[in-house]
């Protein structure tokens, strides 16, 4: 696929997904691609990943499991490109449809602001109910303001990992492009921890899905100092200073760029301690302002979302149209 068309069709993808989002009644009949791609990364980690293997060989095993993953996933994607190629217009369109569905712009807007609803609905009850869907730590040890940080610190994140990479991606190569990357953030998301089960097997995953990201993560960084310049009561100055600042303290080598530039933009501080299962993981601040976020910092930070994903896909669409351009 021609760079003009892997970038019209991630134009018309994000447009589609913004409104309209992955229809329930489809997830239902079929289920999504990242449901199908955990399936295979499942299997993978019953057959290969033995126990009573040492380290090493459990190591290798995990790397073997994460090429089958990719050569897998790429050839599906590669093979349904290569059939609708040749209906020009309605093949484009349907690709793109077919893209949305590895994008999350509507569904990510949704989770984040039924946690600024249950807050203000149901109190901290509701809050912690709602983060509880979109964050791994503890809800019960949370408070009004650790739930509202969760929910802006689960933005961010995802404004990176669930659009700009995928986004990235498929208009670099197209839909093998972003389903590649799918496969190689769901594998770290399901098999990259550092568990005793895990801890060898997707150490591949999750070096493999730091690498791949990173891109994507600088680039969310600066859509979101780019959002912050269009909102009055949001500051691209500190935006910028955070992440300079703070984005390589992250434990995360690309989380704290989306993170450190949302928490300067509003005038808040994220990330720091916190607690996971019964674990309290001791990270470090990004920002300088308040800790204490409340349900209407979720409303600013969703505001600054919904701007940086407009600039994506503006992005997106200029850059069709220089590749359209120079290809004439």
């Amino acid at each position: 696929m021609a760079l003009s068309d892997s970038l019209l069709t991630l134009s018309l993808a994000l447009a589609a997904e913004a409104a309209v989002g992955y229809p329930n009644r489809l997830y239902t009949a079929i289920g999504h691609p990242v449901t199908w791609i955990g399936r295979l990364i499942k299997g993978l980690d019953r057959s290969l990943n033995r126990e009573s293997w040492p380290f090493r060989q459990r190591r290798i095993a995990g790397v073997l499991a994460l090429l089958v993953l990719l050569t897998v996933t790429g050839l599906m994607a590669w093979t349904l490109g290569a059939l609708l190629r040749p209906l020009d217009l309605m093949g484009l369109l349907l690709l793109a449809i077919l893209a949305s569905s590895l994008i999350a712009q509507r569904s990510l807007h949704e989770h984040v602001a039924a946690v600024s609803k249950g807050l203000r609905e149901s109190g901290i009850k509701g809050g912690r109910a709602a983060v509880s869907m979109i964050v791994g730590r503890n809800p019960q040890s949370l408070d009004e303001a650790g739930v509202s940080r969760a929910a802006i610190e689960s933005l961010a994140e995802n404004f990176s990992d669930g659009i700009v990479a995928p986004a990235f991606w498929l208009g670099l190569g197209g839909l093998p492009g972003a389903a590649l990357y799918k496969a190689a953030n769901t594998a770290d998301s399901m098999i990259g921890h550092r568990t005793p089960r895990h801890e060898a097997f997707g150490w591949a995953a999750a070096r493999f899905d730091d690498l791949v990201n990173l891109p994507a993560s600088r680039l969310s960084a600066l859509l979101i100092i780019m959002a912050a310049a269009l909102h009055r009561e949001a500051s691209p100055q500190d935006a910028w200073r955070a992440v300079r600042r703070d984005a390589s303290h992250h434990r995360s080598p690309n989380a704290g760029w989306p993170e450190a530039a949302m928490a300067g933009a509003l005038g808040l501080r994220l990330a720091g301690p916190r607690v996971y299962g019964d674990v309290r993981v001791e990270d470090r601040w990004m920002g300088d302002g308040r800790a204490e976020a409340k349900a209407d910092d979720i409303d600013r930070a969703l505001a600054l979302y919904r701007t940086a994903c407009a600039l994506l896909f503006c992005l997106a669409a200029g850059l069709a149209l220089l590749a359209w351009f120079i290809a004439h």
